[in-house]
């Protein structure tokens, strides 16, 4: 095996309810299944059956006026805090406030059931944009989730901010920030080189701070969420395009637990691959 100190955690992040915006952290508890309490929360579809996801955006892109924090932090799965939503006007509610649901019903414009417990077969609604090189065109196609979860498709995502640079550098007129491609760890790696790196980390393992280990399983597709509007970014569907355009709308790593623990900001994180 070779090993290689590849570069330190810059960010961690945390979204307590899917599809709202979330809370940055110091350190994170990562059980088997995540940095724990993520997406612990969803919105339920009343009318449809689906899990609300501002990736349909025609429905729910006013998901992202929303933010989500635990009010106490959660130390195990099986007892997950309540959690406070702060909604657009400024006033904040919690999801055990009386008629919460009805609130946020009443925001959306959508009847909506706030759940902690994940229905069987869960999925929800992507809308594809018309972007060149995407797999759909103008387009509505389902996503049914990880059994158990409330994920689109991975435990826990990373972006590099070498991956950032590269497509401000393709684009500079846009807004790469990473709160566009909602990861749940920011990679500032050693290396100067501005690139899409951690595309050739795939079928790695990640091995961060002292504990925990992460399976590099495959790049991230991107999708629609990063060109939507969110407090001070603006609506671009470029943000895709130039995805799409120069690294196969690719942009971060999918990966799962192999060895649970805690993470911190600034602990270093090692690349292992097999020779």
């Amino acid at each position: 095996m070779v090993r290689e100190l590849v570069g330190s955690v810059e960010a961690l992040w945390r979204y307590p309810v899917k599809s709202m915006l979330g809370e940055k952290l110091n350190d994170s508890v990562v059980t088997s299944t995540g940095l724990l309490g993520d997406r612990a929360y969803a919105l339920l579809d009343v009318q449809s059956g689906k899990i609300a996801s501002a990736k349909n955006p025609k429905k729910w892109a006013k998901l992202l006026d929303f933010r989500s924090a635990f009010m106490e932090q959660p130390h195990t799965s099986d007892s997950i805090p309540a959690v406070k939503i702060f909604l657009p006007n400024g006033d904040s509610i919690t999801n055990e406030t009386p008629d919460a649901s009805k609130i946020l019903s009443d925001l959306l414009g959508q009847t909506i059931k706030i759940l902690s417990s994940v229905p069987e077969a869960a999925s929800l609604e992507q809308y594809w944009p018309s972007v060149e090189g995407t797999t759909h065109q103008d387009a509505i196609t389902q996503i049914v989730m990880p059994s158990g979860t409330f994920f689109d498709a991975c435990s826990i995502h990373l972006i590099t901010t070498a991956t950032l640079a590269r497509l401000q550098e393709l684009y500079p007129e846009g807004q790469f920030d990473p709160r566009r491609f909602r990861p749940n760890l920011v990679i500032k790696p050693n290396s100067s080189k501005i690139d899409f790196l951690e595309n050739d980390w795939v079928d790695s393992t990640l091995a961060i701070g002292n504990e925990v280990r992460l399976s590099i399983d495959t790049v991230c597709p991107r999708c629609v969420v990063t060109t939507l509007a969110q407090t001070d970014l603006p609506n671009d569907l470029n943000i895709l395009r130039t995805t799409a355009r120069y690294n196969k709308v690719i942009a971060g790593i999918r990966t799962s637990v192999i060895q649970a623990g805690t993470i911190h900001c600034n602990d270093s994180i090692w690349l292992e691959k097999a020779t």
